[in-house]
């Protein structure tokens, strides 16, 4: 089991993760393939797609909230033992992992909200409550 190969695990329901490290004594770092946002998340977050491309047997993406003070994001960050691991779907080539190494790192980096994020918070609070999102 390596870095960057995907595999089926068990949550609340059956989902794919790709590893983030290699296994260690505390488990393996994962990330969740989640269905796309359906709206642009720019200065909220950042996406990186995955699927058929990559051999995986649907279409989604790696999703990284961007820290904000004050606000607790999602995540789809986690750990999951070896045990957890219950069948391989795919390896992810080399680029897709460099996509996914500059996603991180951008996501660590942000940390002020800029006006036009505040601006999109605001906008995408007000359609939640309208409806508009869901």
């Amino acid at each position: 089991m390596q870095r960057g190969e995907v595999w089926w695990v068990q949550f609340d329901e059956r989902r794919l993760v790709v590893l983030l490290s290699g296994d260690d004594a505390s488990g393996f770092q994962v990330m969740q393939v989640v269905p796309p946002a359906g709206f642009d998340i720019g200065g909220l977050g950042i996406e990186v797609t995955v699927g058929a491309d990559e051999g995986l047997p649907l279409e989604g993406v790696l999703r990284l909230a961007f820290p904000r003070p004050g606000l607790t994001p999602c995540t789809w960050l986690t750990t999951v033992s070896r045990d957890d691991l219950m069948e391989r779907a795919a390896i992810l080539p080399s680029r897709k992992l460099s996509e996914i190494d500059d996603a991180l790192r951008l996501a660590e980096r942000a940390q002020e909200p800029a006006p036009a994020t505040t601006a999109k918070l605001s906008e995408m609070r007000d359609a939640l409550r309208r409806g508009e999102l869901g």
